[in-house]
């Protein structure tokens, strides 16, 4: 005698198999046909990548991003969660609003402010003006090794970028944590005004 269950059970695992199986061979399909190159050869959207890749590859113009997206997302959330008391999400929001708004400047000052001062120690021996301040100093931080104009690029940001997080280990509690709690009251008032 057949036992139903072992053969329902055998027959839905089949199914959920051949499933994966052709999910996953769709996939390797859709990306590899033999023959087939998927390449972006539109003038206009390689115009848009390397305005992005020029222009917003930097760390403090990511950061910029990065606040921008927290800000359209953080306080919604806060705002809609049904776990706590509505007193507590409109101070949940005030505080996520003022955290990234701070948190964003700092970051975005302090990144870009080191990534220009590293620039100003790492001149060429020829860009350096003859009457220049600290002359000796202006080519104190540039590579020893050959580079090209793109790495030499790349090692600035890069130098700003290390020095920047050295630098805010320092401003979140300096600067970060009491501008967070003066413009959360800030908001939390106004949010209370509009109230009234």
């Amino acid at each position: 005698m057949i036992n139903p269950t072992s053969g329902i059970s055998n027959y839905s695992s089949f199914n959920v198999a051949n499933f994966g199986k052709k999910i996953k061979q769709h996939c390797l399909d859709l990306f590899w046909k033999k023959n087939k190159q998927y390449t972006i050869d539109d003038p206009k959207a390689l115009k848009v990548i390397d305005f992005f890749s020029k222009e917003l590859s930097s760390s403090y113009n990511q950061r910029l991003i990065l606040g921008a997206t927290a800000l359209s997302t953080q306080p919604f959330i806060d705002l809609h969660n049904k776990s706590v008391d509505e007193k507590t999400r409109k101070v949940s929001v005030c505080r996520t609003v003022a955290k990234i708004l701070v948190g964003t400047a700092t970051g975005y000052l302090i990144r870009k402010g080191c990534v220009k001062g590293i620039d100003a120690f790492t001149k060429l021996p020829k860009d350096v003006p003859p009457n220049a301040m600290f002359k000796n100093l202006r080519s104190f931080l540039l590579p020893t090794i050959e580079y090209t104009a793109d790495q030499l690029a790349q090692y600035k940001n890069t130098l700003g970028t290390l020095m920047a997080l050295g630098i805010m280990v320092f401003t979140n509690f300096l600067i970060d944590a009491p501008l967070t709690k003066l413009f959360t009251n800030i908001f939390l008032k106004g949010v209370e005004n509009n109230e009234k």
